[in-house]
């Protein structure tokens, strides 16, 4: 049984993978407002009907990364001693998603791309960030630091996304040729200098 759980999670995962790889080829091609889910799902060869099985929209499509980039900022947040401050915890946790994301620049510059041209996409991107604060707060709200008392867990959570965003930003408009990790871990120092500092 667990064995073929297994392969149909695998099976799932091929074709979810398929169907990125159709829309995003065509949303080159053709533009993502003239690419309709009809065209995606033959490009995939699957059916519409299985398309929607995947994904509600083509906006979803484009973010299909997000909760795999979210499931792995918490799992390192987790991993994250208490010794250290909430902040430099989150800054471990994002940097290591610049360094996942730099391992796939090509794939995420299609994203981007597409993103910031596309009105609905860009604002699909921006309610599942809302649920990226909503984990992370949680998480945060759940752990103490050491020395002083620490700002609330909803304005970390909303500060490192935020951060997180402004270095995307930056890596994508200077080519993409610098350590995102670096120019994460930057912007974090920066807007942390505030933020990691014992209230009084």
């Amino acid at each position: 049984m667990a064995t073929d759980d297994g392969l149909r999670a695998r099976k799932k995962r091929q074709t979810a993978r398929r169907i990125e790889d159709a829309a995003l080829d065509l949303f080159d091609r053709d533009g993502f407002e003239a690419t309709t889910v009809e065209e995606i799902a033959a490009a995939a060869d699957i059916s519409p009907r299985t398309f929607f099985h995947y994904f509600a929209t083509k906006d979803d499509v484009v973010l299909a990364d997000y909760a795999e980039r979210l499931t792995r900022v918490t799992e390192v947040l987790r991993g994250q001693p208490r010794q250290i401050s909430s902040w430099q915890a989150l800054m471990a946790s994002f940097q290591a998603v610049a360094a996942d994301y730099e391992q796939e620049r090509d794939a995420l510059l299609r994203r981007f791309r597409i993103m910031a041209s596309t009105e609905s996409v860009f604002a699909r991107s921006l309610q599942l960030q809302a649920g990226w604060e909503d984990a992370v707060a949680d998480l945060l709200a759940a752990r103490h630091d050491n020395s002083g008392e620490p700002p609330p867990a909803r304005l970390l959570a909303a500060s490192a996304v935020a951060a997180m965003r402004a270095a995307l930003h930056h890596w994508v408009a200077a080519g993409a040729r610098a350590s995102l990790p670096a120019i994460v871990q930057d912007h974090f120092t920066r807007l942390g200098a505030g933020l990691d500092r014992p209230r009084r």
